[in-house]
């Protein structure tokens, strides 16, 4: 029996997932701690975001299971679905806005599908949402196609966050930020795990990152978990590809920042 301390809201077991006859993952198993910041690792082609789009409907696995909040998703009707999703907001690479609508639109579009919300209320939790997810006022009124990277990284965070979510899903939050700007996200996602107890599960191969946000770090390798840990316990790890990623000149520059 799990203690409170150790309450999981994430629990992957014996996952596999393949494209055609390539197998991506094999018997992998993860658990995601309530409110704790979790790193994703793993060379290119371990399946980093295959995972994230596992556990969240958008990649059905072959055998496993993937609960969340306690409930077998896959498993489950398609009522306790949506009730999962709505409690989960979602970070794509580059922010994934959809293109005609400003940030404030982009924002408001999950409030109106799931729920029933007058206008003038929806505008002002969108306008909520942008300010916590440090974008200016006046960013609102904008087009992704106006916006730096750094701001529509913000914004789909913004969207993300919308539906007061208890987990959020971010795939490579700082790929393509100068240091300045990942550095100044990396602290926004501390604050914001601080601020409202969110669970963060983060895909990301930015050693600075996991330095500074996360509490525990997973390694993907060879179809599965590898290692699972605070990261001063996962550096430790003799696995050749750990050692490699952790103690090489980016790992230790990481490390010594």
């Amino acid at each position: 029996m799990t203690t409170e301390q150790e309450k999981y809201v994430i629990e992957v077991e014996g996952l596999k997932t393949q494209f055609g006859d390539f197998v991506v993952h094999e018997n992998l198993d993860l658990k995601v701690r309530q409110s704790e910041i979790i790193g994703v690792v793993g060379g290119s082609g371990t399946g980093k975001s295959v995972l994230m789009r596992a556990i969240i409907g958008l990649k059905k696995p072959s055998a496993g299971s993937v609960h969340i909040f306690g409930e077998d998703y896959y498993q489950a009707d398609e009522q306790t679905r949506v009730g999962i999703e709505q409690r989960w907001g979602v970070l794509f690479q580059g922010g994934a806005l959809f293109s005609s609508m400003t940030v404030a639109q982009n924002v408001m579009a999950p409030i109106r599908e799931h729920m029933d919300m007058g206008t003038l209320l929806a505008q002002d939790i969108a306008a909520l949402k942008i300010s916590m997810s440090g974008l200016p006022e006046e960013a609102g009124a904008k087009y992704p196609s106006e916006l730096s990277g750094g701001m529509k990284k913000r914004a789909g965070l913004a969207r993300a966050l919308a539906l007061d979510p208890e987990i959020v899903f971010l795939d490579e939050p700082t790929a393509g930020l100068d240091p300045i700007g990942a550095a100044k996200f990396d602290e926004l996602i501390v604050n914001l795990k601080e601020s409202l107890g969110l669970t963060v599960f983060m895909v990301t191969h930015d050693l600075d990152t996991l330095h500074s946000t996360c509490d525990r770090v997973a390694v993907l390798a060879e179809k599965r978990v590898i290692a699972c840990g605070p990261l001063d316990e996962v550096r430790r790890n003799d696995h050749p590809w750990i050692q490699e990623y952790f103690s090489g000149p980016r790992g230790r520059a990481a490390l010594a920042s």
